[in-house]
């Protein structure tokens, strides 16, 4: 990136400082996993345990693959920080900078390291899933990466986390609805939980990019157009099991039947970005920021299109066998 787009960044430290920071809960204050499941060192464990592992059984294997999905993808954390970490102008070039980018990068990701502990947890303490099968798609996730396309650019990056926050916001809020349709609350209460935080990040990230759409328009909307041209890749694209060699298109089919998460949510995705940082009425550009513009403004309806697709494909019956749940089939 050209060393006057890099100072950029560089002369936000003060602003990141007092208002990007401030998103960050004190640990002191922050829940922990350990304070939504049962407790290993009460009296009551093994009955909080059985309650737990009696509610976890009126769960639908279709609706635990979509859970098992979302928590592997929470999981490959590391993957995410090292992202944040090849960014221009914001990496972390010790390991603990004191800056405020870098101090953001792993406080966020100290935040958000717990989802895939509770998650993890509550699944292992069910007895529904194959637990060395999840963690074996872990550790290949993890060592496979991932490639989101941010080519080293803040511009990039930031869009991306603004659009993956959203997104995770809603699917963790949808296991929520889904738990709570089950009948089983409490873990309704911990989808809810991790859906908040994603949420509390989500403002924080669209509000970097909507400084930027205020100090250079015209870069920051030439990225945002290159990042929808090139497709926002899921974080877990790369996701196998040592099974199944398109496992995160079957899991990503079953959570487009469910409702989980969707074609159509990803176009809700890009809606609530647009409006949220008021594309339509941002001045100043070139030719092809203009051009960028109109893209971006008027592709959610085209995106549509895309999962009415998705719901015909589901109506066509085809099964998957899932290593997580067992290797049983389910309709995808």
């Amino acid at each position: 990136m050209p060393l006057e787009k890099v100072e950029i960044f560089k002369s936000l430290e003060e602003w990141a400082e007092k208002n990007i920071l401030i998103h960050l809960n004190p640990v002191d204050k922050s829940w922990q996993p350990q304070d939504l499941l049962p407790d290993p060192s009460s009296e009551g464990f093994i009955e909080q345990l059985i309650e737990l592992r009696e509610r976890s059984h009126e769960l639908p294997d279709d609706y635990l693959v979509c859970l098992v999905g979302d928590m592997i993808t929470e999981e490959a954390l590391p993957t995410y920080q090292t992202q944040l970490n090849t960014v221009d102008g914001v990496r972390d070039e010790t390991g603990a900078s004191p800056t405020s980018w870098e101090t953001w990068t792993r406080m966020w990701t100290a935040e958000e390291n717990r989802h895939g502990d509770l998650l993890h947890k509550y699944l292992y303490l069910s007895g529904r899933v194959d637990m060395r099968q999840i963690e074996k798609t872990i550790q290949y996730l993890i060592g496979f990466g991932m490639c989101p396309g941010i080519e080293n650019s803040p511009y990039l990056g930031f869009l991306y986390v603004s659009f993956q926050e959203r997104a995770t916001f809603i699917s963790h809020g949808n296991t929520a609805r889904f738990a709570k349709g089950y009948g089983d609350l409490k873990l309704a209460q911990i989808c809810g939980t991790i859906a908040a935080d994603e949420k509390r990040h989500e403002t924080a990230y669209t509000e970097i990019v909507e400084k930027l759409f205020e100090i250079d328009p015209d870069t920051t909307m030439l990225a945002f157009e290159d990042m929808m041209r090139k497709k926002v890749v899921m974080p877990a694209h790369l996701m196998y099991d040592g099974q199944d060699g398109n496992l995160f298109n079957h899991f990503s089919s079953v959570a487009q039947r469910l409702g989980v998460y969707t074609a159509g949510d990803y176009a809700n995705v890009l809606e609530f970005l647009v409006e949220r940082w008021n594309v339509k009425k941002i001045g100043g550009l070139s030719g092809k920021g203009r051009q960028a513009q109109d893209y971006v403004c008027t592709l959610a309806p085209r995106l549509r299109k895309l999962d009415e697709q998705a719901q015909e494909r589901a109506k066509q019956g085809r099964t998957c066998s899932f290593s997580w749940i067992f290797n049983k089939e389910i309709v995808l």
